[in-house]
C-alpha cells in the first residue's frame, strides 16, 4: 500500500451515534487498522452516545468549541477548550457533550480503530478482521 491523501469533506463514512456530523476519514474501511482520525462537529446541545471501546484508547483534540467529556465508569465530568486534548482509556464509557455553549469540531478518534464497534453499528462486515502481518 502507497501513501494516500484523504480530505475531511470527502469522508467514506459517517457515523450517527457519535454525532450528526462525524466523518470517518482514516478508518478500517479505507485499510486503516492501527490508526483512526475523524473529523466531527457536534452542534450546541448535541452529545455523543455514551459509547466504550473495548479494545482501544480514543485521543481527541478539540479544534473549536468547549464542552465536557463524561466519564461514566468513574462518574467524573470534565470541562475542556479548544486546543485541549481529551484522552479515554480503554474500557471507559464516555461521551462528549457541546453543553458549554458553543459548538465543537475536534480530530481524532480511537487507536487502533474500533472494530467491534464498527461491526455492531454496521459500518463494518460481521467476518472484517485486519490483514495479517
Amino acid at each position: 500500500m502507497a501513501i494516500r491523501i484523504f480530505h475531511r469533506d470527502h469522508p467514506s463514512l459517517r457515523l450517527p451515534l457519535i454525532s450528526k456530523d462525524a466523518r470517518f476519514v482514516i478508518w478500517p474501511g479505507v485499510g486503516a487498522w492501527d490508526a483512526n482520525l475523524n473529523y466531527v462537529r457536534l452542534e450546541v446541545g448535541e452529545a455523543n452516545v455514551p459509547h466504550i471501546h473495548v479494545q482501544s484508547e480514543d485521543t481527541i483534540f478539540i479544534l473549536e468549541g468547549e464542552g465536557t467529556i463524561h466519564d461514566y465508569t468513574n462518574d467524573i465530568a470534565l470541562p475542556f477548550h479548544a486546543r485541549c486534548v481529551v484522552h479515554v482509556p480503554v474500557g471507559i464509557k464516555h461521551a462528549v457533550k457541546a453543553d458549554r455553549g458553543s459548538k465543537i469540531v475536534s480530530v481524532g478518534g480511537p487507536a487502533p480503530a474500533d472494530v467491534p464497534l464498527l461491526k455492531k453499528a454496521g459500518a463494518l462486515p460481521a467476518d472484517a478482521e485486519p490483514p495479517r502481518k
